[in-house]
């Protein structure tokens, strides 16, 4: 079963293609310091998710019997993702001012993935319930996940700085502007479907 490789394959295209705070430093730091320098700031997730994790994790272990709880972290994490959705599908690549960031450097990007909210609300309302899903139908189904997240989301962000790297107008170009419109009507479609799953959780919990 491949649900879940391909909605973890989704959420990190989103979330590795979509503007943000840490896409603005892997831009920044291209920029200024060559492509590595931004290739190396979009390998930040990879330490900084750990511990948020972990910490939605054992937030929602204590709260895994109460139904109307998961509900509602089930409807949060639809309004998360159509807001996430609507951000795509609303974007003007032109209004990413790049240029205007300080230098950055890989510890930086740490810090300020660490300190964002977005990475808290997304593994508290939709990354962890997704995991814990998963792991109903086997081990395997999570590990999935988790794969294709993270490969898209670091990846996606890797490609970006190359690009950027040899074209400073790539993020102004069409095919970019059109890469977000599609991310954005799925992730619109997926919030559907975490809806009807808090609706579920209400009904027979």
């Amino acid at each position: 079963m491949l649900y879940y490789f391909f909605i973890g394959a989704l959420l990190g295209l989103s979330a590795g293609f979509s503007p943000g705070p840490l896409l603005a430093l892997v831009m920044s730091e291209t920029l200024r310091h060559g492509r590595w320098a931004g290739v190396k700031v979009a390998f930040a997730p990879l330490l900084t998710d750990l511990p948020i994790i972990g910490f939605a994790l054992f937030v929602l272990t204590k709260i895994s019997d109460a139904g109307w709880v998961l509900a509602i972290l089930s409807f949060s994490g639809a309004a998360f993702v159509a807001w996430m959705g609507v951000e795509n599908l609303r974007c003007n690549t032109a209004t990413i001012e790049l240029e205007k960031q300080a230098p950055r450097s890989f510890r930086k990007g740490v810090i300020t993935n660490l300190l964002s909210p977005h990475p808290y609300l997304f593994w508290l309302t939709v990354g962890v319930p997704i995991m814990n899903q998963a792991k109903q139908h086997h081990f395997i189904q999570v590990a999935l996940f988790l794969l294709s997240f993270y490969i898209l989301l670091v990846g996606s962000k890797v490609v970006l700085a190359l690009m950027v790297g040899r074209s400073r107008n790539f993020l102004q170009g069409r095919s970019y502007l059109l890469l977000l419109r599609a991310l954005g009507g799925l992730l619109c479609l997926f919030a559907v479907i975490l809806f009807y799953e808090g609706v579920k959780l209400l009904l027979y919990h």
